[in-house]
């Protein structure tokens, strides 16, 4: 933690166009001296290899132009004209970059929202656009207030929740696409049940409109709480997409589980045989890795299989053949209870080859190993209520789970910047500038958004410029959700709805009032009668 926040610390001075002489001169307290000091050390590091890193590609330039008359005029007679997009995000470096550049003739022109200035933790400075006209009295402002995207209820929405802040120019977007459906808030027991909930909610729209999977979007405030809704979508089988985060099913430490159990489930897999033989390590080295797969292809064999072959151990000997031995016959054992007590069999597996000390030896710090352990802990809860079943799933095979989540793994690495068929799942700091026809934003409570660091910090008016995003992203209908009560940090806890929520001019919205309690066998018939529903229309829809 203290390191990120070294690292921060000296982004930001860069930022602000400051030297590590003048940021050791303007130290408060011994965190910044010795900060400072680091700045010192880490620039002549910098020197001393000749690189630059990110910031300096801002900074360096503009300490040129400040301090070279020639180099200047040069460059601001070189360039007749700037452009400069997304102006609110602009942080003291950049701006001072852009006044060098366009100098006294000051031709240029900027486009900028301060309505969308949701990056000041970056050192971006919305009041840079205040600066403008001060530096600029020439400025003419032209407004965009006309939006070709959303309806006239969400743009009424975003309008009213938007004007809590003050503004630099003031502006009221309009749409002439109609007014538009109302905006939903459903909520939720808990964070399951609200992944659940959307999900359904999901696949109901698609199949009733006969929409495309891409036409959806969760936004979220944290990259931690797209993990339960690709719980719920890859068990119902909805493509998706985790845009600037990483899917849980993307880590180290779930690919090789899941590797683990391809091979108990197709000991022909050997590109999963290889993953794992040496994970945790075993000593079994790339020689006698080698010899094996020689062996299992003149045989016609996987690797897997071929290491029970009597004769191996006239190829192979030594420490390399017994630590194999140990290995597959490990996996054996495994394999065989597992068509008996497929739980007890993950479960011994996970045991069995003391992954978690590996975890803690590997990672960089004994949080991430807690961290990653945690993941696999999750995948293993996961695979349990799929093998039991519920009410209305039926219990799976191991087979059928593990070809469920290679299916999702393999979708995973087959994807690529074409645009494919799939649910998108991103924070809403991802979203910016991206537009989908149906929105849905979740954890609408007080502690996740605003987050709970801004309400410490008093810095609500980005929180709410960062919903402001979020709302704006929707097309045609947006629905917020949120939870009753939520896990946080181990506890459970009962969040009040967002402050953004009642901002909202509630004539637009629609309440999710409460449902009666509905029993188990109602629950059952439900989703029979609805099973049956659907398959019943399929059938009459290949008979046209």
């Amino acid at each position: 933690v203290l390191l990120q926040q070294l690292i921060s610390t000296i982004s930001n001075w860069k930022n602000d166009l400051k030297t590590p002489a003048q940021a050791a001169a303007e130290a408060k307290g011994e965190r910044d001296r010795i900060f400072a000091h680091c700045y010192g050390l880490y620039d002549s590091h910098l020197k001393a290899c000749n690189v630059l890193d990110f910031d300096d590609l801002i900074l360096l330039p503009t300490l040129l132009l400040q301090r070279n008359e020639e180099v200047r005029e040069r460059w601001q007679n070189k360039i007749r004209y700037l452009l400069v997009d997304e102006y609110q995000d602009t942080n003291t470096s950049q701006y001072e970059l852009v006044k060098l550049l366009v100098g006294s003739r000051a031709r240029f022109t900027v486009v900028g929202d301060d309505d969308q200035s949701i990056y000041s933790w970056r050192g971006a400075r919305p009041q840079n656009l205040v600066l403008l006209s001060q530096d600029f009295p020439a400025l003419k402002v032209i407004k965009l207030e006309q939006n070709y995207r959303s309806s006239g209820r969400i743009l009424k929405a975003a309008n009213i929740l938007i004007a809590n802040n003050p503004h630099v120019f003031e502006k009221r977007l309009f749409s002439e696409l109609g007014y538009g459906t109302e905006l939903k808030v459903l909520s939720a027991n808990n964070e399951e049940h609200e992944a659940e909930r959307v999900t359904g909610e999901l696949i109901a729209h698609h199949f009733v409109n006969k929409t495309q999977y891409k036409d959806y979007a969760i936004l979220y405030r944290g990259n931690h709480q797209s993990r339960v809704f690709e719980k719920f979508l890859m068990q119902n089988r909805i493509p998706y997409k985790i845009s600037g985060g990483t899917s849980f099913f993307s880590r180290p430490e779930i690919k090789d589980l899941l590797a683990y159990l391809r091979v108990l489930t197709n000991p022909d897999d050997d590109s999963a045989f290889l993953r794992i033989v040496n994970t945790p390590k075993r000593e079994i080295g790339p020689a006698t890795l080698k010899k094996l797969g020689e062996w299992a292809m003149t045989r016609n064999k996987s690797m897997f299989t071929a290491s029970f072959d009597m004769g191996l151990s006239q190829t192979l000997s030594g420490r390399g053949y017994e630590a194999l031995t140990r290995f597959t016959h490990l996996l054996a054992e495994i394999q065989r209870l597992a068509e008996r007590e497929p739980i007890a069999a993950v479960r011994d597996l996970i045991h069995g080859m003391d992954y978690e000390s590996w975890l803690y030896e590997t990672s960089p710090s004994p949080k991430a190993a807690e961290m990653r352990m945690k993941n696999v802990n999750q995948l293993f809860s996961w695979m349990t209520e799929m093998l039991e079943g519920s009410e209305l799933d039926e219990p799976m095979t191991l087979t059928q789970v593990v070809t469920r989540f290679t299916l999702r793994d393999m979708m995973e690495r087959g994807e690529s910047e074409e645009e494919l068929d799939q649910v998108q799942l991103m924070t809403l700091h991802a979203s910016k500038g991206l537009e989908f026809p149906y929105v849905y934003m979740v954890g609408m409570e007080e502690g996740f958004l605003p987050h709970q660091s801004s309400i410490d910090e008093d810095n609500i008016d980005e929180e709410r410029r960062l919903a402001y995003v979020g709302i704006t992203r929707a097309q045609k209908e947006l629905t917020f959700t949120l939870c009753k009560e939520r896990r946080q940090y181990g506890e459970l806890v009962r969040p009040e709805p967002s402050r953004f929520l009642l901002e909202l001019p509630q004539d637009d919205l629609v309440w999710e009032q409460e449902r009666k309690v509905v029993s188990a066998e109602e629950r059952m018939q439900k989703g029979q009668n609805h099973l049956a529903n659907l398959k019943a229309m399929m059938a009459a829809k290949r008979g046209k």
